[in-house]
This record gives C-alpha cells, sequence and structure tokens, in this order.
C-alpha cells in the first residue's frame, strides 16, 4: 500500500473510552485523529458512577481534582414505603482513605460532565475531536488500515497503522470485523431521564417501589447540575411518552405523589439491558474497547469505569509497538482486559437481581480495585512469591520520604507515561542501566527514598535486595530478587525499554 499514513492511530468514538485513549497517546506524542458521528458531544447523565480505581487512573491523567469539582458523592438514599414511612440509609459502604488505597468512596458525576473534562484535558493537550465525522468502511493489510470516513463536506480515505473501534455498544468496526457479540437480554427494559422537577429535595436519593418491577422509580440529584437522574423499569415494548408531561405521570402514578412535576427534560432514553461480551478484542491491526467490547446492565456502574480502564491499558501499548517494542506486546490487551469485562459483567448482572428485590447497597466489590492480572505475560516474579503484593496486582500507594526531607506519595513517582522500578534496601550503584523511559528509585544507604514508615515494605510485601517494577498504568509488572535482576532485562526489551548499542533505550 503506497498511501501515506495520515497518523499513527484512528480512533473512532468519542465517549469516555475514546478521549482516555486519545490522553494516553497525546501524552506520549503519537499522531492520532479521533472522530465521533454525532454532531455535538453526548450530553446524556448514562454512567455517573467514579469507582475508586478509575478515580488512580483519573489522577494520573492530571484530571482528578477537575473530575471531582464537576460532581459529588452519593447523597443517602431515602424510600418511601406504602404505608407512609421513611427509610434513609447510605448507598454506599465508606470506608477511609488509607496511604494504600488514597481513593475510597465512589463519585457521582454525571457522563457528559466526565467527558468533558476528558475533552478539555485533550484540549490541553493540543487535540480535540473532530465531530460530525463517520467511520463508513475500512480494510487492513500487514502495514496499515485504510479508513473511508464520510464528513460534513465530503467522504475521505486516510491511511493508519492502528485502528480502535471504541464506537459503542452498537460498534461499526466490531460488525465490520464480524466479531460476535455472544451474551443475553437480561428482561428488564428502562427509562433514563436527565429532568428538572418541581417538589423534590435534593438530599436524597428518592426511591419509591422499591422490589415491584412494574412501579420502582428512583430519582437521583445529578452532582454539578440542578437536574435529576430518573430512573425505572418499563414494559417490554410498546411505546414510552418521554416527554415532561409523560414523565410526571410516571412519577405521579409510581410515587403516589401529585406535587412532583417535570418541568424540564434535558436528555431522556428507553433502552432493554443487556450482557454481552465480544468474542475477540483485536483483529489484526483493529481493536476493540469500552461498550464496543462489552456492554452492561448499569447496576453497580461498572461499563464507563471499565472502559476507561480498557484505554488505559491499552493505550500505553500501543505507543511502545509504535516506538519500537514487539508486536506481541500488543496480544497482551484482549488477554488482560476481557477476563476482566467478564468478571465485571457477572458483577453487574448479580447486583441487578438483587436490585430487582430492593436490595442496592453497595461496597468494595464495585471499587475495582481488587482487579488483577494474574497470568499475564507482563506479570513476572523470579522466585515466585505466594505472599504479599504479587505481580499482576494493582501497585498500592505509599507515604515516602525523599532524600532531601520532603514527603512523597508512590503514585507521585508513577504519575506520568514512564515505567517506575525502586529497589528495596540495595546499594546505590545496585540496578539495571538507567535508560528512557524507565525511571529507577531505591531506598538504602545513599538512596533517594527514605521509607520511613516502612509502608514500602509492608504494602508490597518486599524484603531486603528485591525489587519491584511498576507499569505506566499502575500495575505492577514484575518482582526480583537481587540474584535474579538479570531476568528484569528480556522483560524490559518485551516493553520495548531495551538497552541498544550505544547504551541507550530504543
Amino acid at each position: 500500500m503506497s498511501q501515506k499514513i495520515s497518523a499513527d492511530v484512528l480512533i473512532c468514538g468519542a465517549g469516555a473510552a475514546g478521549l482516555t485513549l486519545a490522553i494516553e497517546l497525546a501524552r506520549r506524542a503519537i499522531p492520532f485523529r479521533i472522530i465521533e458521528q454525532m454532531q455535538d458531544p453526548f450530553c446524556g447523565s448514562r454512567g455517573k458512577g467514579i469507582q475508586p480505581r478509575t478515580q488512580e487512573v483519573f489522577e494520573d491523567l492530571g484530571v482528578i481534582d477537575r473530575i471531582v469539582a464537576a460532581g459529588g458523592t452519593y447523597p443517602p438514599q431515602c424510600e418511601y414505603r406504602e404505608d407512609g414511612s421513611e427509610d434513609v440509609s447510605d448507598v454506599m459502604t465508606l470506608p477511609a482513605p488509607t496511604d494504600a488505597e488514597p481513593y475510597q468512596i465512589p463519585l457521582l458525576v454525571p457522563q457528559f460532565l466526565t467527558e468533558r473534562v476528558l475533552r478539555e484535558r485533550l484540549q490541553e493537550l493540543g487535540h480535540q475531536v473532530d465531530y460530525g465525522v463517520k467511520l463508513v468502511a475500512f480494510e487492513q493489510d500487514e502495514d496499515g488500515v485504510t479508513a473511508r470516513m464520510a464528513g460534513p463536506a465530503q467522504e475521505v480515505v486516510e491511511r493508519f497503522r492502528y485502528l480502535v473501534g471504541a464506537d459503542g455498544g452498537r460498534s461499526f468496526v466490531r460488525h465490520t470485523l464480524a466479531i460476535d457479540f455472544p451474551g443475553k437480554t437480561l428482561g428488564v427494559r428502562a427509562l433514563v431521564a436527565d429532568v428538572e422537577i418541581e417538589g423534590l429535595s435534593r438530599d436524597f436519593w428518592h426511591r419509591f417501589g422499591e422490589g415491584d418491577m412494574a412501579r420502582q422509580i428512583s430519582i437521583c440529584p445529578l452532582a454539578g447540575t440542578g437536574m435529576f437522574q430518573v430512573q425505572g423499569p418499563i414494559a417490554l415494548d410498546g411505546d414510552v411518552d418521554l416527554s415532561a408531561a409523560g414523565l410526571s405521570a410516571i412519577l405521579a402514578d409510581r410515587s403516589g405523589r401529585s406535587d412532583l412535576v417535570v418541568t424540564a427534560v434535558s436528555w431522556a432514553s428507553a433502552f432493554h439491558m443487556n450482557a454481552r461480551l465480544a468474542d475477540r478484542y483485536r483483529v489484526g491491526r483493529v481493536f476493540l474497547a469500552g461498550d464496543a467490547a462489552h456492554t452492561h446492565p448499569p447496576t453497580g456502574g461498572q461499563g464507563l469505569n471499565t472502559s476507561v480502564q480498557d484505554a488505559y491499558n491499552l493505550g500505553w501499548k500501543l505507543a511502545a509497538v509504535l516506538a519500537g517494542a514487539p508486536n506481541d506486546l500488543l496480544d497482551t490487551y484482549e488477554a488482560e482486559r476481557r477476563p476482566i469485562a467478564a468478571q465485571m459483567l457477572g458483577l453487574a448482572t448479580s447486583l441487578l437481581e438483587a436490585a430487582k428485590a430492593g436490595l442496592i447497597r453497595r461496597g468494595r466489590e464495585v471499587h475495582q480495585l481488587d482487579l488483577c492480572y494474574p497470568g499475564s505475560r507482563l506479570a513476572m516474579e523470579n522466585p515466585a512469591r505466594d505472599n504479599g503484593a504479587l505481580a499482576g496486582d494493582r501497585a498500592p500507594d505509599a507515604i515516602m520520604q525523599g532524600a532531601a526531607g520532603q514527603q512523597i506519595r508512590l503514585f507521585n513517582l508513577f504519575c506520568g507515561t514512564h515505567w517506575t522500578l525502586i529497589g528495596h534496601e540495595v546499594e546505590a550503584g545496585d540496578g539495571p542501566r538507567p535508560r528512557p523511559g524507565l525511571h529507577i528509585h531505591r531506598t538504602g544507604p545513599r538512596g533517594d527514598l527514605i521509607d520511613t514508615g516502612a509502608e514500602l515494605k509492608t504494602h508490597y510485601g518486599l524484603s531486603s535486595g528485591e525489587w519491584v517494577l511498576v507499569r505506566p498504568d499502575g500495575y505492577i509488572g514484575a518482582i526480583v530478587t537481587a540474584d535474579e535482576l538479570p531476568s528484569l532485562e528480556p522483560y524490559l526489551a518485551f516493553v520495548g525499554l531495551e538497552i541498544g548499542s550505544d547504551g541507550n533505550g530504543r
């Protein structure tokens, strides 16, 4: 194919997954284009829960404070019973943050506000979404992907090294690749709407008819806005009136209150809940991410979070391969992320069954802090470990002290696009040779870090002389003893951090 490459990556879809991937590529100076067939950004609240693990991702992307400022936390729920009584309780169990897990409280941020923050971050990095551009065809060969796109003025054909379909549950990219999307429709159809309502306090997540799938309705104040999100099951077929008058009638019927009046509707949808998982995440130079690869029922707030973390996993791997790492590195994307999606689909489906019975309390199981990649090709231990942190686990945070006397969080050291290697109680000259893309730190004599509270030792289960390698996406890549340090070199070469003949990295 002689056509000139327009950019390294084409991202199809500008939801949370596509925007996260674009930020990851932009941070690494990878040329890309991100297109969205809609004329304007999505305006609904659909995925409103931001789980603690995703908050860690957003810290690394440089947006966590803006995300928190845009939204808020979940209010307590007020359940209204048929006998006129009310029961107020917390929706979430809220353990206190720890040094190892600084984010413990799920956030409530309407999806359109989350995506606005991500777009602003992308613009800071010098890029923007091309709206009103639809991918209408593509084909690939061993060297790249040729894409035909219909824009506002004309169709264009451009060539890219890779294509990522982040184009939602009805993904054109997935259909074109003929990738099966098995799963099931869960027998629940629901309405969701962002509305303004008179007569209702914003202090609670209001719930009526819990456990009755014919009359159940919930009304949640949307933090960062003056709106509420209305959710409730509806008949499996037939039209539903999603106008202000229609929604007011539904609220009156299900709440038994005539004072609840919907005065405006910003966005509304009626949808069938599905749990589906793509058979494959990759065909050659084309990948699926986010809802294009998996669709979840909304229970538990897992869909958007899983999608963001797909992109966070894929982004650094694409950049590494484009910089010279072996192409096999990209196989680890599906190997790591597809089992996670399967696990989250199972969780969301079980939570849906509980919600049908009126049980909606959420705990650590939805936080995604315990997700890991056991058995991954990128998880190496020499020798094998049976306690403490393991390769493939999420890398804990810890409070350290720099040699200059200032407090340092491990997350501060991890933040960025690099890998991080830390030697525990090692000598100043120990460790592999420096190279671009690898930040090396040491505790011990003349080390740049001081483990004053033994948090590194405790959270990672390290013994004197051991080394821990942390990936750009905040997972432990390897833990090795001093005697096994040479085994790190093949690993580093596989991820694109090989020492070249001139003594530098690639």
